[in-house]
């Protein structure tokens, strides 16, 4: 394990910067992107649901986020405009896969944190994978795949954010961003068993509106939960640069603020 410590912290100011960019810089600048297409396809957006094509423009408890990024909306009309953000918008949303790429390396001097870390980022690629097979696959024109890939993100999230939240405890980071992943796997892990045990959309306007805004919450809580993992890896990379990890041992992280 020293030899991970000593090999890391020996690593050049370049390879630190280049790791930071990716880690840190990238997840919250797609994270700002995807909320800025977001809003701008709901501007856009033509109007109409899936059980009143009259509706005027975009609502936030009628209106799943899938409605943006069909070809037609759901008022029969184009939509041409809104479709382009949205899918913009949640394809390169999967660079925040990319970004997990790199983190592992950032907890090598725990030899089980790092183990921890190369899992739960390969959950987090996959499941970053599946959401670009949303973008890429509008509602519309192709319902099985975007339902499947829809449906299945999220799951994958699941044990991402369970090891995570045992890589950050490990660390000497903050407690506090412990908690919110936390409180994002216990989030996301409420929405998929909400998922398998709800009722179609299809069946009622109130199934409808219940769906949509519990999914508009969980994509909240996700990218704050996003912006918090950032900063508990900028912390992360603070104490690689001054040394910290080699006075204070895993054992005690515990203990930490």
């Amino acid at each position: 394990m020293e030899t991970g410590k000593k090999g890391l912290l020996a690593e050049s100011s370049l390879a630190l910067d280049y790791r930071y960019f990716w880690s840190v810089t990238i997840l919250r600048f797609v994270t700002l992107f995807f909320l800025f297409c977001v809003a701008i396809a709901m501007y856009f957006y033509p109007g109409g649901n899936i059980h009143d094509p009259n509706q005027l423009g975009y609502s936030f408890t009628h209106n799943f986020l899938s409605d943006l990024g069909g070809y037609t909306a759901r008022s029969g009309d184009q939509n041409f405009l809104s479709s382009f953000f949205f899918n913009m918008g949640v394809f390169c949303f999967s660079a925040v896969g990319v970004s997990f790429l790199f983190v592992p390396k950032l907890f090598i001097g725990d030899q089980l944190g790092h183990r921890l870390a190369i899992a739960g980022s390969c959950f987090f690629v996959l499941g970053m994978v599946f959401f670009a097979g949303v973008g890429l696959t509008p509602y519309d024109l192709y319902t099985d795949l975007h339902i499947f890939f829809a449906l299945n993100a999220f799951r994958l999230l699941i044990p991402g954010a369970f090891l995570y939240v045992i890589v950050i405890y490990r660390s000497p980071v903050k407690n506090s961003f412990t908690l919110i992943t936390t409180a994002y796997l216990v989030s996301v892990t409420g929405y998929v068993i909400y998922q398998l045990t709800s009722g179609s959309a299809l069946d009622s306007e109130i199934e409808m509106v219940n769906q949509a805004s519990i999914q508009k919450v969980i994509v909240l809580i996700s990218i704050v939960s996003t912006f918090s993992l950032s900063y508990a890896f900028s912390s992360q990379f603070k104490f690689i640069k001054k040394g910290a990890m080699s006075m204070a041992p895993f054992s005690t992280a515990r203990f930490k603020g």
